[in-house]
């Protein structure tokens, strides 16, 4: 198998995370989907696409409680449509991403994840390992997932990208976000943030004071369990990048870096 990225595109970059119903942000799709088409083909690696949910999930998800796992009856309704919802986004995303010509193929995590208390124990990739071989592209994206103590957790798209960067020991996993990296502030406040260009288990405990959850409604931890993540993982090279920077995701899959927070 060709070296392995695994690319993760957030909810804020592909939906209108701060809207009260599900929004597709379709100018900000259809751009991403060309570079990562564009870059698919001229590249030589096999590729992982995960992707937020932003107000296809969050939303509902805050209002229902289901995060904090099933208590009373009306809740399964709420557990099956926040999974449809999520379902309907992933579709309009394969959508586009197959008009860009990549064989992109849908996974759905919580068809096989396992979380204990809100922490992913791990699941099935054994089909995720014979599509990459195949040549396929297997997209998979948060979900609520069955929670063997409370029913119902939230399996965010982050705990996913580094449990398979893990499990397939990928070579990088780039963080598309709708902000330039890691900053001492947050840049949407304040025009002075400067940005930390890297990351590392020295300096993350400093890091993690200054940084903060995500600026809109978030429910699986925003930027600290992002960065978290990433620290835990070894031989993967990981960087956060601004997805609204046109080609910045395209320049990163043929593999520049240094386009925003390097984290080792």
């Amino acid at each position: 198998m060709k070296d392995l990225i695994v690319l993760k595109l957030g909810g804020s970059l592909i939906t209108e995370k701060d809207k009260d119903t599900p929004t597709i942000n379709y100018p900000n799709l259809k751009r991403l989907a060309k570079e990562v088409g564009d870059a698919y083909k001229e590249g030589n690696f096999s590729l992982v696409f995960v992707h937020g949910v932003g107000s296809f999930g969050h939303v509902i998800v805050k209002k229902t409680g289901i995060n904090n796992g099933i208590t009373k009856e009306s809740q399964l309704m709420d557990f099956a449509e926040t999974q449809r919802l999520q379902n309907e986004l992933n579709v309009k995303v394969c959508k586009e991403f197959l008009k860009n010509n990549v064989p992109i193929i849908p996974v759905q995590a919580s068809a096989t994840a396992i979380m204990d208390a809100k922490k992913f124990e791990g699941m099935d990739t054994g089909a995720i390992k014979g599509m990459l071989e195949l040549g396929l592209v297997p997209t998979l994206f948060g979900v609520p997932a069955y929670d063997r103590i409370q029913g119902c957790s939230i399996l965010s798209g982050d705990d996913i990208c580094t449990y398979l960067s893990k499990e397939f020991h990928a070579k990088r996993l780039i963080h598309a976000t709708d902000v330039g990296g890691v900053f001492d502030s947050n840049p949407k406040e304040n025009s002075d943030a400067k940005l930390i260009p890297e990351i590392t288990r020295e300096n993350f405990k400093e890091v993690l004071e200054k940084t903060g959850g995500s600026s809109n409604t978030d429910v699986t931890g925003g930027m600290k369990n992002k960065i978290k993540n990433l620290l835990e993982l070894k031989g993967t090279k990981s960087e956060i990048i601004n997805g609204n920077e046109p080609g910045y995701v395209k320049r990163a899959l043929l593999g520049e870096s240094g386009l925003g927070t390097q984290i080792n």
